[in-house]
């Protein structure tokens, strides 16, 4: 596999690109931890590559339809997937205004 398809590279791309979006809070790696890919040295959580697709799990602010998020991630995240569909999960919705991040501890 050249480093391009890697699903490492791919994990790293689509997190990267996902985390540009304004309505995008961060990525979530699920209930029980699915949506995570495995690097050397760790995981990327909230992007699991797979053979035929990419799926992604965000937190995303209130207020716009949540259909219309994950159509436009879905759009924006293709091209970067590998020829892998994409599917978006929105694992939680917060209370905020778009394009501000919540204070971490």
């Amino acid at each position: 596999m050249n480093g391009v398809d890697d699903p490492g590279t791919i994990a790293r791309r689509v997190a990267e690109a996902a985390l540009l979006s304004p309505d995008v809070v961060r990525l979530s790696s699920g209930g029980f931890g699915t949506l995570s890919t495995s690097v050397p040295g760790g995981r990327i959580r909230g992007v699991a590559v797979r053979s035929d697709t990419v799926e992604v799990g965000v937190v995303v602010h209130f207020g716009r339809p949540l259909p219309e998020i994950a159509t436009e991630l879905r759009r924006g995240l293709a091209p970067l997937a590998g020829g892998r569909v994409v599917h978006i999960s929105v694992e939680d919705v917060v209370v905020g205004a778009a394009g501000t991040r919540p204070h971490t501890r």
